[in-house]
């Protein structure tokens, strides 16, 4: 049985490696072109979401999930997902607004890309600078936290 890891997802620049960083308990950021798994989050590239013949790899990755975080930008203006993009994942959905803090944040613009992609609310929304929602969503993801002694390879 593989090890199941919480999978973030979301555009370039959304805050996925820093949020895969929180959920670590620190570490160094760097941004890299692939999948990267770590002990807990399983951190992929913005360009696999925003290339549609990418995103079946995501698809494929979710196999190792026991969540999903899809993250939405709120200082950005464009919309990412594709329509109901949520739907084609059988583990649980989180949705995500970061940058909550930039001066030019439209929440309701990232919520709405969320609920487009099907995502249900509730969505958190997190800072780096109000470390107050991001405490608040990994509460909520605790019963989705991987158990140490897990085996990180199938045994036959």
């Amino acid at each position: 049985m593989r090890k199941k890891r919480i999978m973030i997802v979301g555009a370039g620049r959304s805050g996925k490696t820093t949020l895969a960083n929180f959920l670590e308990g620190g570490g160094e950021i760097r941004r890299i072109p692939n999948m990267v798994y770590r002990s807990v989050t399983l951190d992929t590239p913005g360009p696999y979401l925003e290339s549609p013949w990418m995103q079946n790899h995501l698809i494929a990755a979710a196999q190792d999930a026991s969540c999903i975080l899809m993250l939405a930008d709120a200082s950005g203006v464009r919309q990412v997902y594709p329509p109901e993009f949520a739907k084609a994942f059988r583990v649980p959905i989180f949705g995500v607004i970061t940058k909550c803090d930039h001066p030019d944040a439209d929440r309701e613009a990232a919520a709405k890309d969320l609920m487009q992609a099907g995502v249900i609310p509730p969505y958190y929304e997190i800072s780096v600078t109000d470390p107050g929602g991001m405490e608040c969503l990994k509460e909520a993801l605790l019963p989705f936290w991987p158990v140490r002694g897990e085996p990180t390879k199938s045994v036959i």
